[in-house]
């Protein structure tokens, strides 16, 4: 009640006047560094860097003249629309006090017993349905000077929230979008919104939670043995698990998908996998103890995409696998003690993808690994196989190559597309 809300145009004048300056600098800056990069005096790659970074220093210019301008427009919103609430609010005060009520300085409401006669107090205390009236009637005063409260703090918060949004760079002109000037993520917010009745909180784009994003479970032990029938493999798994905690997520962050998987266990498995059919034979046996750790994470835009995984494992492992059918053919071996990490990452474009791995060890052991399957979620091949040992070479490395043929087919249809577009 007691703030001078004339502060806030007073600050919004400032604002303005921060654009006004920030124009002159942008003048001056094109006119002056800018313009080196565009006449003939200079060519050549250095040019070229030179030109797209003189360009995007002068689109912060600009961004900041944008968003210097939406907040002035919104301090003078809020200067506005509280005002006004104000007004309703004191408003609301005196019509409780014309109703016969007192409002204390933090709001509360009160029936005036001052105002009555001696008369009218004694008739008062022995009427309990003119004392009911009277409770009552505090209550509905008390709340109508509530909701006009709550809606001046809520407007507050409001302001709060649209000042805060204005501030985060959108990146609607980054990464080859819109005029693919922004080179800077964490920039000026060249589409800051100025009008408070349509400014929205800001919710970062984080990795957005997918269905049962998080899933923990343990400890628990079991083993089974299932024989092979049917067509399908028979098995053998012995596990006591400590802990097993996994979480996934995805979102979006200036027209690029973003997907991330974290995933810890620890404790004691043993697997074992056999048969033979008409699709092919297979066999595959493996031990581990100890504690892993993974972490990946995906990012895709249209056609390409990149990856980055890192793992972490400590304890003893042993493994042989064998498979021959017509969707995978894979041969392999390890044995290893210790701890390792695992860095691997890649790039995928147009339904061809190449990805490597490093693995350094502090332990004993080996392992070697080649083969191709195919994916049965995304129909892709995948080619690739892994060697290392520790005596020998610390560590070890691997190559893996994807062949979608689905994307594959897209992309030359895009091609054909394209080129038929330039003859036209």
């Amino acid at each position: 009640m007691t703030t001078d809300l004339g502060l806030l145009t007073a600050a919004a004048a400032k604002w303005d006047a921060m654009a006004g300056e920030l124009q002159k600098v942008e003048t001056r800056y094109g006119e002056t560094i800018q313009k080196i990069t565009l006449g003939n005096d200079w060519s050549g790659v250095s040019a070229g860097v030179a030109r797209t970074k003189f360009t995007a220093t002068r689109y912060e210019y600009s961004a900041a003249q944008n968003q210097a301008k939406a907040i002035a427009s919104l301090l003078r919103g809020a200067h506005e629309q509280l005002t006004d609430l104000r007004r309703k609010l004191e408003s609301a005060r005196d019509d409780a006090v014309a109703a016969g009520m007192t409002v204390s300085a933090e709001g509360r409401v009160a029936f005036d017993f001052a105002r009555l006669t001696p008369a009218e107090r004694s008739a008062y205390q022995h009427d309990p349905d003119g004392q009911a009236t009277v409770r009552t009637a505090v209550e509905k005063w008390q709340k109508h000077l509530d909701d006009r409260v709550k809606a001046v703090s809520d407007a507050d918060t409001h302001v709060k929230d649209a000042l805060e949004s204005a501030v985060v760079d959108r990146n609607r002109d980054a990464l080859g979008q819109g005029s693919g000037a922004d080179e800077s993520l964490t920039g000026f917010n060249s589409y800051a919104e100025g009008d408070l009745a349509k400014a929205e909180k800001y919710v970062p784009p984080v990795l957005r939670d997918r269905e049962d994003p998080v899933t923990v479970t343990g400890p628990d032990a079991g083993f089974t043995v299932s024989g092979i029938k049917y067509g399908k493999e028979g098995s053998v798994k012995l596990y006591a698990d400590l802990f097993h905690a996994t979480a996934k997520g995805e979102g979006e962050l200036a027209g690029l998908k973003l997907s991330a998987v974290e995933d810890v266990y620890g404790g004691i498995r043993g697997t074992a996998n056999f048969g033979a059919s008409e699709k092919g034979v297979s066999g595959k046996a493996e031990a581990s103890a100890g504690l892993r750790m993974l972490e990946e994470v995906r990012v895709e835009r249209g056609s390409h995409a990149a990856y980055g995984r890192v793992e972490g494992f400590a304890g003893g492992e042993v493994s042989g696998t064998a498979k021959l059918n017509r969707e995978e053919v894979t041969i392999g071996a390890k044995s290893f003690a210790g701890v390792k990490g695992t860095v691997a990452g890649g790039v995928e474009s147009g339904g061809l993808g190449v990805g490597v791995v490093a693995e350094p060890w502090a332990g004993a052991g080996w392992e070697g690994s080649f083969g191709w399957r195919k994916d049965e979620k995304t129909g892709a091949w995948k080619v690739g196989g892994k060697a290392g040992a520790a005596e020998l070479f610390g560590g070890a490395v691997g190559l893996e190559i994807t062949v979608d043929p689905g994307k594959l087919k897209k992309t030359a249809g895009d091609v054909a597309h394209e080129i038929g577009s330039w003859f036209d």
